[in-house]
């Protein structure tokens, strides 16, 4: 059972912190699926889950209701908010350390990268940026040494037990395996970003 640590976030929010990325997206797929009185939104995070209520909202009547949520790690997650492909191609600069690093071949890291959807955990440091998490668990490796100072936009890599695409150039330390022509923010769209919390991500290999 996943059991919350409830906060109070100043006087219009509750933050559930529980023990890892993959407590967050089972208990905020609860928390949606819910639809818990007076919570405006449920915005998800590496160990914690936010929930923002509409001004007014007490927060003691949402907290019990929060509490009485029978949530259990390791249970099936809810369906998708989304499926969405993106197509790689796989030649990255980092593809042959990721290799090293796992043990696997470049073929295997591309295997292991497109053999499993992702889901989207949770936004990050720039606008259409998303933690995919829920990968093959052999891909998990550490950010290099040395950040880059700058990588190309639509750039794919691995952070720990993440995956991830630069939405736009920006400084940066993952481990690149490849890169995608998708957009990842586009301010003309709606929604801007491809990637919402909550969907699902399903990496192919371009071309084929």
């Amino acid at each position: 059972m996943i059991t919350p640590a409830v906060l109070p976030y100043g006087d219009a929010g509750l933050l559930l912190e529980v023990a890892d990325t993959a407590e967050v997206v089972v208990l905020a797929d609860a928390c949606r699926a819910a639809d818990l009185p007076g919570v405006l939104d449920v915005v998800p995070a590496a160990r914690t889950v936010l929930l923002v209520l509409e001004p007014g909202t007490e927060l003691a009547s949402v907290r019990r209701v929060v509490e009485e949520l029978e949530v259990r790690a390791g249970e099936g997650a809810a369906a998708p908010a989304g499926s969405i492909e993106i197509p790689v191609v796989y030649d990255g600069p980092d593809l042959a350390e990721v290799a090293r690093l796992t043990g696997l071949s470049e073929a295997d890291v591309v295997a292991a990268h497109t053999g499993r959807p992702w889901r989207v955990a949770f936004g990050g440091f720039a606008p259409g940026f998303a933690y995919l998490s829920g990968g093959d668990p052999r891909l998990a490796v550490a950010r290099r040494d040395e950040a880059r100072t700058a990588v190309p936009a639509g750039s794919v890599g691995l952070a720990g037990e993440f995956s991830g695409i630069y939405p736009r150039p920006s400084p940066g330390g993952w481990q690149l395996i490849g890169r995608t022509d998708s957009v990842l923010w586009d301010s003309d769209r709606d929604p801007p970003a491809l990637l919402a919390p909550g969907a699902e991500v399903r990496f192919t290999v371009a071309g084929t």
